[in-house]
């Protein structure tokens, strides 16, 4: 085999590869995961979760709860049988007390895939950006896991509303010794001023 042939072969080989690598498939952020194959990518192509990005701090029944919102491109999302990478918006937060103790902080914890306690993470952003639905993973033993709604009131202001589905558990569920508090405000219509 010549020189040519051998270039000719490897343009062949590197043709044939390309052509049975599939491409990544794209979606906008309102896309439904029922459509979409598995190992897709939903992106913020109109960049509306820029909007919700900021630290935010407000008081409930004496608590102070600061949230640090933060934009995350391309976080994996395992839900069984499917899998996809998605553009969000993550909070983390800490929450003392009237006397400034901190009650929770998650601000520097890692949430790793197989451990999401604790984790916020946004399921849909929409009406041009003004409103995100999230998903709360609860704290221990998925007490508390439930929904966050946030609608951007203007350029500082966001309204919270916190529904939790679960807000109990029993000793044989998840053992005595762990903290199964929901330190998160449970409430509607709170208001978090951007600093």
């Amino acid at each position: 085999m010549n020189k040519t042939q051998s270039k000719i072969l490897i343009s062949l080989a590197l043709i044939i590869n390309l052509m049975s690598c599939k491409a990544q498939q794209v979606y906008p952020l309102l896309t439904s995961l029922d459509n979409i194959p598995n190992m897709s990518h939903i992106k913020d192509t109109n960049n509306e979760l820029q909007s919700f990005v900021g630290t935010y701090v407000s008081t409930y029944n004496g608590n102070q709860t600061t949230l640090y919102i933060t934009r995350e491109n391309d976080r994996f999302f395992n839900y069984g049988d499917q899998q996809i990478y998605r553009d969000v918006i993550s909070i983390k937060y800490i929450v003392k007390n009237s006397s400034g103790a901190i009650l929770q902080d998650t601000k520097n914890m890692t949430l790793q895939q197989d451990d999401l306690s604790h984790a916020i993470y946004s399921l849909w952003v929409s009406e041009n950006g003004t409103k995100a639905e999230l998903i709360y993973s609860g704290t221990n033993c998925s007490v508390g896991f439930g929904n966050i709604n946030l609608k951007k009131i203007n350029a500082t202001q966001l309204s919270w509303e916190y529904k939790p589905n679960d807000i109990v558990t029993t000793a044989a569920k998840c053992p005595p010794t762990l903290d199964t508090t929901i330190y998160i405000p449970e409430t509607k219509d709170l208001i978090f001023t951007k600093q």
